[in-house]
């Protein structure tokens, strides 16, 4: 057995799977106490990483019925992510493989949501489960701090075609959102507002000006705080619903064209999403129709979890006790994948 742990931001996450990828459990203890400060402060998801883990460990072998004596390989997040969140993580996942004699994983956060790929997903609706998807395949990952397009040529490495050059896509989201007055997180808040809105109300940019594959958003968040500027308070909020829905559309927009641009140029038949992003529905909706195949994790498996770091434990090189000892965390960058 795998157990898999994920302390990059703030959620404290743990799962078990088999090696051949079956996911026994997979638990994901949101702190819930960042709403009030409008964002993840780091310093408190790290104190609340040190007071979850033990607990949700046991509660990923006991809801996966097994022990620690069951376990074969211990996998955890090296990075990106926040410093003291991933150490709390990586001393953990240290400790056990320390005292049970066992390899130790380290993935990379990134490699985690490609990863997710690797295990069952989901239909466009969300009510039939697809398989696994093998590669090669095209890969769209969005969250709240990365945004990129890559090309998944085995399970163990993957080519950025293109990412970001400022905001990610679930940045862009949680910013829009405080624009119009939405609580954190915003993705989900601002897309049940777009529920009930125009997607055509507002035309507000999609960069296509940029070349290639790359993603810019600064843009996006400036030109809905200047609508709002424009537009009186009675006005703004009597169009809250269509502005959600416009500035929604842009991002979708902005992600759905890099695909399909990835999908004729590459020739790429097969395209899987990734990211806290991906589980938004008019994203799902719009990829839909992109390419032959569309894979989608489930909503569990999009945002952080732990499952997706034991799926990735399953191509990378372990380390074997006494070859981890010195271990650490990376905040940024990845490592070469």
């Amino acid at each position: 057995m795998i157990l898999a742990l994920e302390t990059s931001c703030d959620d404290t996450c743990a799962a078990v799977l088999t090696p051949e990828g079956v996911i026994r459990s997979n638990v994901i203890s949101s702190q819930g106490v960042h709403d009030q400060f409008g964002g993840v402060v780091p310093e408190v998801a790290s104190r609340q990483h040190l007071q979850l883990v033990n607990a949700v460990v046991d509660d990923a072998l006991t809801t996966a019925q097994t022990t620690l004596d069951d376990l074969t390989l211990v996998a955890v997040t090296q990075g990106p992510g926040l410093v003291g969140a991933l150490l709390v993580g990586v001393a953990t996942a240290k400790a056990i493989a320390s005292v049970r004699g066992l390899p130790l994983a380290p993935v990379d956060h990134l490699q985690g949501h490609v990863a997710a790929s690797f295990l069952p997903g989901v239909d466009a609706e969300g009510t039939g489960h697809t398989p696994p998807l093998e590669p090669p395949f095209t890969c769209l990952v969005a969250s709240g701090g990365h945004t990129f397009l890559a090309h998944v040529g085995d399970h163990a490495s993957f080519d950025v075609l293109g990412r970001t050059l400022d905001d990610a896509a679930g940045e862009a989201f949680d910013k829009g959102a405080r624009l119009l007055g939405l609580p954190y997180p915003g993705g989900p808040h601002l897309e049940r507002l777009a529920a009930d809105g125009d997607p055509e109300a507002f035309g507000f940019p999609v960069s296509d000006q940029l070349a290639g594959y790359d993603f810019s958003f600064s843009g996006l968040k400036t030109a809905l705080l200047y609508k709002l500027r424009d537009l009186s308070d009675a006005e703004a909020g009597a169009r809250r619903a269509d502005l959600a829905a416009s500035f929604q559309r842009a991002i979708v927009e902005a992600l759905a064209r890099r695909v399909e641009r990835a999908v004729l140029t590459t020739g790429a038949e097969r395209v899987s999403i990734g990211g806290g992003v991906a589980a938004n529905g008019a994203l799902r909706a719009r990829l839909a129709g992109v390419a032959g195949h569309l894979h989608i994790p489930p909503r569990a498996l999009c945002t952080d979890n732990a499952a997706m770091i034991g799926a990735a434990a399953r191509h990378v090189s372990a380390l074997e006790p006494g070859e981890y000892d010195d271990l650490d965390a990376y905040p940024t960058g990845r490592r070469d994948l």
